[in-house]
């Protein structure tokens, strides 16, 4: 048998490939300005794509975060089938924040002055790869992915006709009519979010400043592919 002489490159620049546009999509969307999530619904723009919510109150159980660049929740919005600009697109990026707004006022415990925003606008199909690496990079609480928050995405199950239990999310922060009833159980208990949260942070400390994240993106796809 005889040995190939020459050597397979290190990497190579594919960019159709997933986890290398996700990462650069990542930090596309770091560059964009942050924007009150109050004021989405009166900046409306076309477009799908993905955003990332932030958190600036005083809730004690988010204080890790507060003001960081690590968000609570990120999320993607996919286009109509067939759209290629953003204007074919719809204003889908607009309208799951806004719904994400309308959540956040039903709860009790928040307030929707204590949120801002990024949203990056990304090609039709796309839109999943940007996600997962923001997802994979940041392992946001509010996220399902994570296990800790899971249900600020839930659009509203009945207790009395499906055996659901109450979403952590909707547990720490009573409001949403269809997790009022007093009967439905909770999923976790209140003491086990809060050791769960504490955990997690400790386990993926929240990024305080955009070139931590940058560098941890390189990391991630090989420094030889930028």
């Amino acid at each position: 048998m005889t040995l190939d002489p020459v050597r397979y490159p290190k990497s190579v620049f594919d960019p159709a490939d997933s986890e290398f546009f996700g990462a650069f999509a990542a930090i596309a969307l770091l560059g964009q300005d942050l924007h009150p999530l109050k004021s989405i619904a009166a900046d409306r723009i076309y477009g799908t794509g993905v955003y990332a919510l932030y958190y600036y109150g005083d809730y004690e159980y988010y204080a890790p975060i507060r003001g960081t660049e690590t968000p609570i929740y990120v999320g993607k919005a996919d286009p109509p089938s067939g759209a290629r600009t953003p204007r074919q697109q719809g204003t889908g990026l607009t309208e799951r924040l806004n719904k994400h707004q309308s959540n956040i006022a039903l709860a009790e415990s928040l307030s929707v002055e204590d949120f801002q925003c990024r949203r990056l606008v990304v090609a039709s199909g796309w839109q999943i790869a940007a996600e997962n690496a923001l997802i994979g990079l940041f392992s946001p609480i509010w996220n399902k992915q994570t296990t800790i928050l899971q249900g600020f995405g839930k659009h509203g199950d009945d207790p009395k006709t499906r055996a659901n239990k109450r979403s952590p999310w909707d547990t720490l922060h009573p409001g949403r009519k269809w997790a009022a009833d007093p009967e439905q159980e909770d999923a976790k208990t209140i003491e086990r979010i809060r050791e769960d949260i504490t955990q997690h942070y400790k386990i993926y400390p929240p990024f305080t400043d955009a070139h931590a994240i940058i560098q941890q993106l390189i990391s991630k796809v090989g420094v030889d592919s930028f």
